[in-house]
């Protein structure tokens, strides 16, 4: 009898074992199905006429003209003074016992950057505007 129960435990404990690889492929299947596939960037070689890419490249040059001229630098500027004054004002309200959460902060950043962005690009709007101008509108 002492040899039945090894038998039938020897028996028990292989069936456990396989029972547990069979649970481990299907969590493994259940992995693979969620799984997310990851993007990878390739290389994409430009077949566009030597024409367009001259257009291209001469644009990319206009862009960074652009983005090299003052008026830029004080605009950004502009507006990233006007959104750390929102975060600050908002933190000094938190301390007072306003609670607002993180997106609303943003949002109040963003708001005040615009509005400093706009008021800049009208000021120099309104001084390059000639004087005739003012009086037809």
């Amino acid at each position: 009898m002492a040899k039945k129960k090894k038998k039938n435990e020897i028996l028990e404990e292989a069936e456990a074992a396989e029972e547990l690889k069979r649970k481990k492929k299907k969590k493994k299947k259940k992995k693979e199905k969620k799984a997310k596939k990851v993007r990878v960037a390739e290389l994409v070689e430009d077949d566009a006429p030597e024409d367009e890419q001259s257009k291209r490249k001469e644009a990319l040059d206009k862009v960074g003209e652009l983005l090299d001229h003052p008026l830029v630098a004080d605009v950004v500027a502009a507006g990233a003074v006007a959104a750390v004054a929102a975060l600050a004002e908002n933190k000094a309200t938190q301390a007072r016992g306003t609670k607002t959460g993180s997106r609303t902060m943003l949002k109040m950043a963003g708001a005040a950057a615009a509005a400093a962005i706009g008021k800049r690009l009208k000021a120099e709007y309104d001084a390059m505007k000639p004087e005739d101008e003012d009086d037809e509108g």
